[in-house]
């Protein structure tokens, strides 16, 4: 059973020894103009932020052109709409771009709130494109906050519901940046409970993000 420790946890020397206030993340957020690019939903806006350490290093936010229309229901729920988007750059042109953002691949961390949901458009995109997916290291801010949040302190693990729990200055929105300003503050605040769990690097997170919710202790 995972337990929280007082102190650093017994080191595995093949994990990453970068603590965690020293590596590099690119937490990024995606609105689409569906739930899955298999049926043909594309990308229509991107956010980014690089953050190390509590300081922001960088910022990436366009609007996409995703090629085909936009159902009424995503723009009555990101009020993003085809005529915002008509003279907006092309995913072949966004795409190179923002990999140069995430770049060095080895050397970053993203981190997305329902992060599969994120990189399988990225995935796809980059398919699409005949481009390669780069093995990025992902963090997923719902899976971590299964992880050291109780089910006794939250209704659910959505972000709106995790940015009141913490008080967040910044709330979603549902548009890329702001979600990803949420998403940033978010991730901080569940770092500070890894502590009680011995994660101080980020091999330690990558191992701990292995866990069971049902096989650890509330700190």
């Amino acid at each position: 059973m995972l337990t929280p420790k007082s102190g650093n946890q017994s080191k595995n020397s093949s994990l990453d020894p970068s603590a965690l206030h020293e590596t590099i993340f690119v937490v990024l957020d995606l609105e689409t103009t569906g739930a899955s690019p298999k049926d043909g939903s594309g990308i229509t806006e991107i956010g980014a932020i690089k953050v190390c350490g509590g300081k922001v290093l960088g910022e990436f936010s366009s609007f996409v052109n995703p090629m085909v229309p936009i159902p009424q229901y995503i723009t009555n729920l990101t009020g993003i709409t085809d005529q915002m988007l008509a003279n907006a750059p092309e995913i072949a042109e966004i795409f190179p771009q923002l990999m140069e953002f995430l770049a060095p691949h080895d050397q970053v961390q993203i981190v997305a709130h329902n992060a599969p949901f994120d990189i399988g458009f990225l995935k796809a995109a980059a398919g699409q494109l005949t481009l390669p997916w780069p093995n990025f290291e992902v963090i997923d801010t719902v899976r971590l906050a299964r992880l050291v949040i109780d089910s006794s302190e939250v209704f659910n693990y959505k972000l709106s519901t995790l940015s009141q729990f913490f008080q967040t200055t910044t709330p979603p929105t549902h548009r890329a940046l702001d979600d990803v300003k949420t998403t940033v503050e978010v991730m901080h605040h569940l770092f500070e409970r890894l502590s009680g769990f011995g994660v101080f690097t980020s091999g330690e997170l990558k191992e701990f993000m292995k866990s069971r919710p049902g096989n650890r202790i509330r700190p």
